[in-house]
């Protein structure tokens, strides 16, 4: 494979567009939303930078929605395809009805009351990413960095459904002592994004019952840029996925956020034209090429995050990895289920798989350049990788030789794998190798694929926490969700919004 350059733009190389001033509503909103911001800057100095940014978050959302509201904002029209090595990979998007989305939905399956090693906690998948990421993080040296009455402050205010499974008076009672007790900087941030969830929740509630009352009609489109859709994503992740302080506002800490909500927006924006919420819609206004660009990057992080000496540098390091595998597992994306076509593509000469590890760093401001070329792979097996590839070989022997060639490619990367054979085996049978399984079959079963992750995630997901084999499973799930071949989340890029139609608004 030939080794070529690819570089891409910083999303805040330009200022963000301005949006009109808000109606009365939102003016009423903004100004409650002060009354509260002023509380917390006098009870707690220290995070004026995050306050400020909660504020023009807020401002930025209303702009949006009464400009997306007063304007016809046009369908973008149907560009010629881009012809560029990656471009020309994407798929063809199968057809798809809305209630396949489902799963989707505020009102859709409910949720479920999972038991963990020491407390109960509402459906083990949906809300124990945060935990996971920050005790992998924290395993080598304990921050501190957020306590569980933080979290309960974040899922209070970010899933509706939430709301209907739990005694929200005792969930206040714990946030209340638990600041009173347990005191720290990033419990203020915890409040701060939990203001901003609620506050973007009420607003989107509020457009999305005006269009269904029929006194506003809502377009399928953004009036976002990638400017303004950087920025949101910020505050939207800053504060969930908490770093030191002193790495914080690092671009490398920056960017590792951004990929991982693109990520996220980008399987998931079909379904965004259910709910009708405004985020993800910015994508719909963006050439494919410069959505390919974005994906290439997330393949190179999750390429980096593999690597041993990528760990230790920055604390987040784990983030993109247990992003990719949490999408993997939950149910409620479109990683499998969007993301399986009929056959698969030729391994020879594939550019994904010569994408080379980046940190991304630059991504914000100044630009990343990322190179593709051979990728490193090991001439033998280690000992537990040559376990998964002889199980592989026996109950899945069409898709031996390409699982058996992704775990060689994994451990150019990583060096050699001591993960938990029994556990990963139970979930690669059940998600990748299924995958994989149903393109050769014509990509029929991918529903069931999609919807069997959910549940494979919910009965393991929390043994992928348990030490010592937890970050080798992480980063080999990891790998295979997100760069093994064929690159199943690759196939979600292509998706425009404007397919389906719908205003189900997500919790």
């Amino acid at each position: 494979m030939n080794t070529a350059a690819l570089s891409v733009e910083g999303a805040l190389n330009r200022a963000p567009k301005e949006f009109p001033e808000p109606d009365g509503h939102g003016g009423a909103r903004l100004r409650e939303l002060d009354k509260c911001l002023n509380v917390v800057r006098k009870a707690f100095p220290g995070v004026e930078t995050e306050v400020r940014m909660c504020m023009l978050a807020c401002q930025m959302l209303e702009g949006a929605w009464r400009e997306r509201a007063q304007t016809a904002l046009p369908t973008p029209d149907e560009a010629a395809p881009c012809t560029c090595t990656f471009c020309s990979r994407l798929p063809a998007p199968p057809p798809r009805q809305l209630q396949d989305y489902d799963w989707r939905r505020s009102d859709g399956r409910p949720l479920t009351v999972k038991t963990w090693p020491y407390r109960q906690e509402l459906d083990s998948v949906l809300t124990g990413g945060w935990v996971w990421t920050r005790k992998m993080n924290d395993s080598d040296v304990d921050f501190g960095l957020r306590f569980r009455y933080e979290d309960d402050i974040l899922v209070f205010h970010e899933y509706k459904r939430a709301v209907t499974a739990i005694d929200v008076a005792e969930v206040t009672q714990v946030v209340k002592e638990g600041l009173a007790e347990r005191f720290s900087t990033n419990g203020v941030r915890a409040l701060v994004s939990g203001l901003y969830a609620a506050y973007k929740r009420s607003v989107d509630e509020h457009w999305l019952t005006r269009h269904t009352a029929g006194t506003v009609t809502l377009p399928q489109s953004s009036p976002f840029d990638k400017p303004t859709y950087a920025l949101l994503q910020l505050l939207d992740c800053l504060f969930w996925h908490t770093a030191p302080d002193g790495e914080l506002w690092q671009e490398e800490n920056l960017a590792s956020l951004v990929l991982c909500r693109v990520l996220n927006d980008m399987v998931d924006v079909r379904a965004d034209a259910v709910t009708g919420e405004i985020d993800n819609f910015w994508l719909s206004s963006m050439s494919s090429h410069e959505k390919t660009l974005y994906a290439v990057c997330a393949i190179a992080l999750v390429k980096y995050g593999c690597m041993p000496e990528s760990h230790g540098l920055m604390w987040n390091t784990w983030l993109m990895g247990t992003t990719m595998v949490w999408m993997g597992l939950t149910g409620r994306h479109a990683l499998w289920y969007d993301g399986i076509t009929n056959g698969l593509p030729p391994i020879e000469d594939c550019p994904l798989c010569g994408i080379q590890p980046n940190a991304c760093v630059g991504l914000v401001s100044g630009g990343v350049t990322l190179r593709t070329g051979p990728r490193p792979t090991v001439e033998s097996l280690g000992a537990r990788a040559t376990l998964l590839s002889a199980r592989c070989s026996t109950e899945y022997p069409k898709a031996w030789q390409l699982l058996h060639t992704e775990l060689a490619a994994f451990e150019g990367l990583h060096g050699e794998w001591h993960g938990d054979v029994n556990s990963t085996w139970e979930i690669l049978r059940r998600t990748y190798l299924a995958a994989v399984t149903a393109s050769l079959e014509g990509g029929a079963g991918a529903r069931a694929v999609q919807i069997d992750s959910g549940a494979v995630g919910a009965d393991l997901f929390h043994i992928l926490h348990r030490p010592p084999t937890w970050k080798e499973d992480t980063a080999l799930l990891a790998y295979m969700f997100g760069c093994a071949h064929p690159h199943f989340p690759w196939n979600s890029q292509g998706y425009a919004p404007a397919k389906v139609g719908g205003d189900w608004l997500d919790g």
